[in-house]
């Protein structure tokens, strides 16, 4: 298909890994950028309001994750619909997608705001969030659930732009929004002695001026992804097909999101320091795992281009591709961040026993990491290629299921009560959702993908 602008990757044509580096980088700087909104906000409350104030802002990253994934799911959904549309050169449906889209983001918004601002604080004690810390808590996602329907356009429309190769405009974009965040983080905690209230209002502010940006870049567009207005509805057909596919990847996100709490509200049940000690791992991971992440991102606009173009013998060289890049990126990313630890979670808190805390998890997590990557690279192929509801499943089996089955026993046992213990449940659970999901693919890509004719 012929490239409407420069920003845009034709994905079924020419070198596969090239293409996929130009794709994921900017996606990569993107993603930590974003990442680099709650980093600032964890790093300036833990500098300048204490420790309670950064294990509130820490600890809320589980729930935030868990109320919104079935949207982020659904933009999964239109990543794939548009990116098929647009590898098969259909104008009209891929226009009904982004419109679809946009109306599924701002109602989704409003749903989310309503939801975190009434049902926060009960879901924070069910979790066993430390007394000292829950108000703090409550406060800080009370505020940031007000930006869900920026936090859902961007979201969206990001997911449009990513399904035609256009990962460098929300770069450009966040990049804007993250210096004004860290500025406005530094303004209201440090000037105005606003904690937990300032970092979520800094952050809300930065996520309305990254989701104009993109709405205004889709408006303007001069490809088949232009954003009207006046066109803004709900179609049917698309609405079913974005469904389809978003549903169980954003069920699966939920699922995992819960595991997480249940993990999270395990590490609440020892002190304080162990918590602030793991928010801050958690906050430094969080760039190791984007990372990753834009491969599977990668994967799944590459193969849903070339699935709607219908070159299905560049199927097995993406997943090659990406399942290399992502094992590269994992370890070399995880060992650098393992290497200067100390250093990195210095940067956090200046309290040693939190320092202590956060390195207990960083030489599992960090070691390891690579195994997540690989992970999800086969969950993306899987997705692109049609498949939705199979790795919803063996996800939920397989990773969620083993880390709630091993907090439930493993971990309730005397001699390995332990945070140490908690924190090996991830790894396990990487390596044996990987290897499924590796067999699921063997096992159904005769079926998904037609034979190559003989040339």
């Amino acid at each position: 298909m012929a490239v409407n602008n420069k920003y845009e990757i034709d994905m079924c044509e020419g070198a596969i890994l090239p293409k996929m580096l130009k794709f994921a980088l900017p996606l990569m700087l993107s993603s930590i950028l974003q990442l680099l909104f709650n980093a600032a906000d964890v790093i300036v409350v833990g500098r300048f309001a204490g420790d309670n104030s950064l294990a509130a802002v820490g600890c809320t990253g589980s729930l935030i994750n868990l109320l919104i994934n079935i949207f982020i799911g659904l933009s999964v959904g239109t990543n794939v619909m548009a990116a098929r549309h647009y590898g098969a050169k259909q104008k009209q449906e891929l226009s009904a997608t982004v419109h679809t889209s946009v109306m599924i983001a701002i109602l989704g918004g409003i749903l989310l705001t309503v939801v975190g601002v009434v049902f926060t604080k009960g879901i924070l004690e069910l979790m066993g969030t430390p007394e000292p810390v829950l108000p703090l808590a409550a406060l800080y996602l009370r505020i940031y659930f007000l930006g869900m329907v920026s936090n859902m356009l961007y979201n969206f429309g990001s997911a449009i732009l990513r399904a035609v190769g256009d990962t460098r405009r929300p770069m450009y974009y966040l990049m804007a929004a993250g210096i004004i965040n860290v500025i406005l983080n530094l303004i209201f905690v440090i000037v105005f002695h606003m904690d937990v209230a300032g970092v979520a209002l800094a952050t809300i502010i930065s996520q309305t001026i990254s989701a104009a940006l993109i709405i205004k870049c889709l408006i303007t567009s001069d490809s088949d992804i232009k954003l009207e207005i006046k066109k803004l509805s709900i179609n049917i057909t698309e609405l079913k097909n974005i469904v389809r596919i978003g549903i169980p990847a954003g069920l699966q996100g939920c699922v995992f999101s819960l595991s997480n709490v249940v993990i999270q509200s395990s590490i609440n049940s020892f002190k304080e320091t162990v918590v602030s000690g793991s928010s801050a791992c958690q906050n430094l991971e969080g760039f190791v795992y984007v990372a990753m992440n834009a491969f599977h991102q990668a994967s799944i606009a590459f193969v849903s281009q070339n699935m709607g173009a219908a070159k299905y013998g560049r199927i097995k060289k993406i997943m090659v591709c990406a399942l290399c890049s992502v094992t590269v990126t994992g370890i070399a990313l995880g060992q650098l961040e393992l290497a200067f630890g100390r250093e990195l979670l210095g940067i956090y808190t200046k309290n040693p026993a939190v320092i202590e805390a956060g390195l207990a998890r960083m030489r599992i997590i960090d070691s390891t990491y690579f195994l997540c990557g690989l992970m999800d690279v086969m969950v993306g192929i899987l997705r692109g290629i049609g498949y939705s509801v199979m790795p919803m499943i063996v996800s939920l089996l397989g990773a969620c299921g083993t880390r709630l089955i091993w907090i439930a026993t493993v971990f309730r046992m005397e001699q390995y009560h332990k945070v140490e213990t908690v924190y090996i449940s991830y790894t396990i659970s990487w390596f044996l959702t990987f290897a499924v999901h590796f067999i699921c693919f063997l096992a159904v890509r005769k079926k998904a993908i037609p034979p190559v004719p003989p040339s």
